[in-house]
C-alpha cells in the first residue's frame, strides 16, 4: 500500500487543506502483508473522521491500512475540522467541500473509481453522522454507507451538548437554528428516500452498548425500521466511545462491503 498525505488548495474554503489516503499496491515479497490491485480505477471508501480529531486519526488509531491491503482499496480521509461536514453558519462550507470538492480533486489527483458500485463512506461519531447524511442525499454516488458510533440524532444531541465544548461547536456550526426537518436531520433524510426512485445504497450502523451516544442510535435504529429502509443492517455489542471499539469494528464494515476481497 501507499500512504500519502496530500496537502492542496481548496477553492470552496479558500485555504490550504489536507487528506491522508491509502492507495493499492499489488506486492509479492512484502513481509507480513499482502497487497493487491486491480488493473482498472480502483474502489474507494472515503473514511470520516470524529469531531476531536483530523484526516490522519484512523492511520494512527487502527491498523485500516493493513486492513485494506488485500482488498485493492483506496481510503480517502480527509480533514473538515470541527464542521459536523455542514455549511456552517459561522465557518466554512464543509458539507460543499466534502460532497462536491473532495471527490472531484481526489480523482483528478489519484486514479480513483467514479462508478456508484465502486464508491463507499464511513466514519466514526461525527463522521457516522457524515457518512450517513452523505449517502442519504446522494443515493446516486454510493453503494453503501457505514456509522460507526455515529452523532445520528443531531437535533436530540444539540440540545444536551448545550454548555459544553461540544454544544460551543454546534452553534457555530448551526447557529440558532432548529435541524429538526431540515437537510442536516438524517430523520428527514430518511424520510425523504421514500421517495426517491432507484438504488438506495446499504446502510450499516454500529454500536456499543456503552456508548454515550447509544440512545441517540437506538432512535435512528427506530426510524429505520418504521421507515422500511430497503437495505438496512444495525448491529450492537459491548463498547464504549473508543478507539478499541473502532479498530475492532472497522473490520466487521469492511467485511460487509467487500465480502470477497
Amino acid at each position: 500500500m501507499a500512504l500519502i498525505t496530500c496537502r492542496f488548495f481548496s477553492e470552496t474554503l479558500g485555504m490550504s487543506t489536507s487528506m491522508t489516503v491509502i492507495l493499492p499496491q499489488k506486492t509479492a515479497s512484502q513481509i507480513g502483508m499482502e497487497g493487491r490491485s486491480g488493473s482498472g480505477k480502483f474502489p474507494t471508501l472515503y473514511l470520516l473522521h470524529g469531531l476531536s480529531d483530523d484526516d490522519t486519526i484512523w492511520t494512527r488509531r487502527t491498523s485500516i491500512e493493513r486492513y485494506v491491503a488485500p482488498l485493492g482499496l483506496a481510503v480517502v480521509m480527509p480533514n473538515v475540522h470541527k464542521s459536523f461536514y455542514t455549511d456552517m453558519e459561522h465557518g466554512d462550507a464543509y458539507w460543499t467541500f466534502l460532497s462536491e470538492e473532495l471527490p472531484a480533486v481526489a480523482r483528478s489527483f489519484f486514479h480513483l473509481s467514479d462508478e456508484r458500485e465502486h464508491n463507499y463512506v464511513a466514519g466514526l461519531s461525527m463522521g457516522g453522522y457524515g457518512a450517513f447524511k452523505w449517502a442519504l442525499r446522494h443515493p446516486d454516488r454510493f453503494a453503501a454507507a457505514a456509522s460507526l458510533s455515529g452523532a445520528l440524532d443531531i437535533a436530540a444531541r444539540i440540545e444536551k451538548e448545550k454548555g459544553t465544548w461540544i454544544g460551543r461547536a454546534t452553534d457555530l456550526i448551526f447557529g440558532n437554528k432548529d435541524v429538526r426537518g431540515t437537510e442536516n436531520d438524517l430523520f428527514r433524510l430518511l424520510e425523504d428516500a421514500r421517495g426517491v426512485e432507484g438504488p438506495k445504497p446499504a446502510l450499516y450502523q454500529l454500536c456499543g452498548t456503552e456508548d454515550f451516544l447509544y440512545e441517540d442510535n437506538l432512535s435512528f435504529k427506530k426510524a429505520c425500521e418504521e421507515s422500511g429502509y430497503p437495505d438496512y443492517a444495525y448491529e450492537e455489542g459491548p463498547g464504549d466511545h473508543s478507539w478499541e471499539y473502532w479498530d475492532e469494528n472497522i473490520q466487521k464494515v469492511l467485511a460487509r462491503f467487500f465480502p470477497q476481497g
